[in-house]
């Protein structure tokens, strides 16, 4: 028979946190005082204990647990085991040739058979109650960790303990403390290595089964670049609901776990937990990186973006939890995920903008409505805003754009420069500019300069109200909305001079000045003719936005009615003899805001001015 006990008795490491197990075993009394008659009787009574508990003595030792049937039994047995420990120490400093030598490692080779049968059992029977979930949910491993100095084999403070936790957390306690109790025994021992054996191989196949449960497939890179988008985006939303539960729960609760079984020894704990999750979190971060390298569009940025926030929210538990150096290659592949997501997204930018701008001149909407382009990257980037903090991370990490400086108006404001242009406001400002600079060649497709000017106001307030209502309004500022704003009133104020001139002109200077009969029908004739079509012109024409059609017809209204009105008193009177008077004043002044009121829906001349010519003539008569 080997004799492994003699051979591992100084099992210990340079990184352990304690001191080695021949130093720390020595008993207090001289060990040259200790003669062979005495450690004979340590035997003799350390055998009384182990023998009771030899697998192979009998068939009870065999199946039952020493743990479970009595605690206090099991830890007079660690006692034993430990004093054990001392007495082949004294054996081998000062009665190495002593008979004495062989009966200890015998007994301690069916001591740690017993203490390996007991580790696995508890580390098996307790699946559940060792779960990730149960202890990384622990308020505080303090409280456990008091049980963990009751080197003679009180219970008594475990039973502190457990009473000042919840019951949940009891039975955790309690299988962890036992863990822990034999683990040290062993180590102390020099059979470590039976221990971290019987450790890996359980605690490696539940966090692979976690793994397994939160939906992390073993998929190559190859894989996932031939998946079509709407499977691999399907695979993306599910590690994105899992990537949170591994970092902070499944590899957190075995790092835990692990600090505190092998408290005693940094190097096992390193040991240890590396080698029951590195291949798992590597491989969990490992997506990521493939996920980045696939074929990319700008619709999929939101998915890259996602995946970014994901690894950079938990960049700090992961530096926490795979700090050891052995787990570096966990941290390597987080932060290189992380750098490819980024690339991946810069460049996806750039393929933005550069699609904006390649957008065909030669394509505008009926009635100087929104159009497509406007609606779509303004949808897009109030999206993008909601990523504004990785988002300022990933352009400010990267190389500078390539792109013409701003106008000097974008930075009228001390305040914007000051506190808005960080490296996305600007990013995001210039990609608007670059939309509006194709909006104003769009406005030139228009043969009439009034619907310019009314594309333009459409789909500036369209811009403007995106930014308002989104998080773009952080990073564009109020001094930009203001300027920008102002912008829309110049457009439809630009409009209404260039739409409405005619009707405004064919109203004398002074509606109330005395004039003939037929200057008076003059003017309502040419007022009629104006007006009528101005209408015919505008019925198709089209204002999106509910606020901003009802200012423009309300500021053309207080130019026209008013004015008109007052011709129309003037007159009224004077005509109402003519035979043929609805043909010469066709309007009265309450239609005219009836007539406005249909405007800029879009909806063509469905009600025309002349199909109410009859009802017109019997409001001109009844007044």
């Amino acid at each position: 028979m080997p004799r492994k006990g003699m051979r591992t008795v100084f099992f210990s490491s340079s990184k352990d946190s304690s001191p080695s197990p021949s130093l720390s075993s020595r008993p207090s009394t001289p060990l040259h005082s200790l003669s062979e008659t005495m450690i004979a009787e340590n035997l003799q009574v350390a055998e009384s204990v182990i023998t009771k508990w030899d697998p192979n003595s009998s068939t009870c030792a065999k199946v039952t647990s020493l743990f479970y049937e009595s605690r206090t039994e099991a830890m007079e047995f660690l006692k034993s085991v430990k004093d054990l420990q001392r007495s082949m120490y004294c054996l081998l400093s000062h009665h190495s040739s002593s008979h004495l030598l062989v009966r200890a490692q015998t007994l301690m080779q069916i001591a740690i058979k017993r203490l390996e049968k007991e580790f696995f059992q508890i580390l098996s029977a307790n699946r559940d109650h060792l779960d990730p979930e149960s202890i990384s949910g622990r308020s505080s491993l303090s409280t456990a960790s008091s049980t963990s100095d009751h080197d003679d084999g009180s219970e008594d403070d475990l039973q502190l303990t457990t009473d000042s936790i919840s019951e949940v957390e009891q039975a955790s306690t309690v299988a962890m403390s036992d863990l822990r109790s034999i683990a040290e025994c062993m180590i102390s021992s020099g059979y470590g290595s039976e221990c971290v054996r019987i450790y890996k191989v359980v605690r490696k196949s539940i966090v692979d089964e976690g793994l397994y449960r939160l939906g992390i497939e073993q998929l190559s890179s190859s894989q996932i670049h031939k998946m079509d988008w709407e499977v691999l985006e399907l695979k993306i939303k599910n590690w994105l609901n899992a990537i949170r539960v591994a970092v902070k729960t499944l590899f957190s609760g075995e790092r835990i776990l692990c600090d505190y079984v092998f408290s005693t020894s940094q190097s096992i704990r390193e040991s240890c937990f590396s080698e029951i999750c590195r291949e798992g979190a590597i491989h969990l971060f490992g997506f990521a990186e493939s996920v980045a390298k696939s074929k990319r569009s700008s619709e999929k940025m939101f998915r890259f973006l996602d995946l970014y926030d994901a690894i950079s929210n938990l960049w700090p538990e992961i530096e926490t939890i795979f700090f050891f150096e052995s787990t570096a290659a966990v941290r390597s592949q987080a932060l290189s995920s992380l750098i490819r997501l980024g690339d991946a997204v810069r460049a996806m930018l750039s393929d933005f903008e550069s699609a904006i701008q390649k957008d065909p001149a030669r394509s505008s909407v009926p009635g100087g409505g929104l159009h497509p382009l406007t609606r779509y990257v303004m949808n897009y980037l109030s999206l993008l805003a909601d990523y504004s903090g990785s988002l300022s991370d990933i352009i400010a990490n990267g190389p500078a754009p390539v792109q013409s400086p701003l106008p000097e108006s974008y930075y009228s404001s001390p305040s914007w420069v000051d506190n808005q242009s960080s490296a996305i406001s600007v990013r995001l400002v210039w990609i608007i500019l670059v939309v509006l600079c194709k909006l104003d060649g769009k406005a030139e497709l228009y043969k009439d300069v009034s619907l310019s000017y009314l594309f333009l106001a459409n789909n500036l307030q369209y811009v403007v109200s995106k930014v308002r209502t989104s998080n773009l309004r952080y990073l564009l500022g109020e001094d930009w909305i203001s300027n920008h704003e102002a912008m829309v009133k110049q457009y439809a104020a630009s409009y209404e001079r260039m739409g409405w001139n005619n009707v405004f002109s064919a109203l004398p200077e002074n509606p109330g000045a005395v004039a003939s009969k037929e200057e008076a029908k003059e003017h309502f004739k040419r007022f009629s003719s104006a007006f009528e079509e101005a209408y015919r012109k505008q019925s198709s024409w089209v204002v999106t936005d509910g606020r901003l059609r009802d200012e423009i017809k309300l500021s053309i209204a207080k130019k026209l009615v008013p004015a008109y009105r007052e011709l129309y008193d003037r007159y009224r009177i004077a005509l109402s003899d003519e035979k043929n008077v609805h043909g010469v004043v066709r309007f009265a002044p309450d239609d005219l805001g009836n007539y406005l009121s249909d405007l800029f829906y879009g909806t063509g001349a469905s009600g025309s001015t002349s199909s109410s010519s009859s009802s017109r003539s019997r409001g001109w008569r009844s007044q």
